[in-house]
């Protein structure tokens, strides 16, 4: 329950938040912290299999660490997964990517930008930005290793 002690601690006392906190258990709370934050990378690395900007793999690696961290409960689960658990497993050991992820990652990438370029964006400016930021991703995706 939150009351105004540690509010008050905080704000007029020199150590009063670190002695408040060495009451509650420190490694709860940091545990708690990485779960969270793992969470949201998990689910932005979710989030990276659909769309095209934003990436899987990276994200589901900080998740991992961060689980790893926080909770080896939700570690193994996310590495035993069927889906994602070869994301990272891959790429932590083989450094490389499977060749149906690169195939499908730089086509939806493409044909988003495409039609982002041609139908959306309508400064000359803006679309060679985007020209140039596809091809630094293309570039990124196919210079991993390609596990097939």
């Amino acid at each position: 329950m939150f009351t105004m002690r540690p509010l008050f601690l905080f704000l007029f006392c020199r150590n009063g938040l670190s002695s408040y906190l060495s009451g509650m258990k420190k490694n709860n709370i940091r545990n708690t912290v990485f779960v969270l934050l793992g969470s949201i990378f998990l689910a932005l690395g979710i989030a990276g299999i659909f769309l095209p900007l934003l990436p899987t793999t990276p994200f589901l690696l900080l998740a991992a660490s961060l689980y790893f961290k926080g909770s080896e409960r939700m570690y193994n689960r996310l590495i035993s997964h069927k889906r994602l658990g070869p994301y990272i497993t891959n790429f932590r050991e083989k450094k490389a990517i499977p060749l149906r992820a690169k195939i499908y990652s730089v086509s939806l990438l493409w044909a988003t930008m495409l039609y982002c370029i041609l139908c959306v964006v309508p400064f000359p400016v803006i679309k060679v930005l985007l020209v140039i930021v596809a091809v630094a991703v293309t570039w990124h995706i196919l210079s991993f290793r390609t596990l097939r």
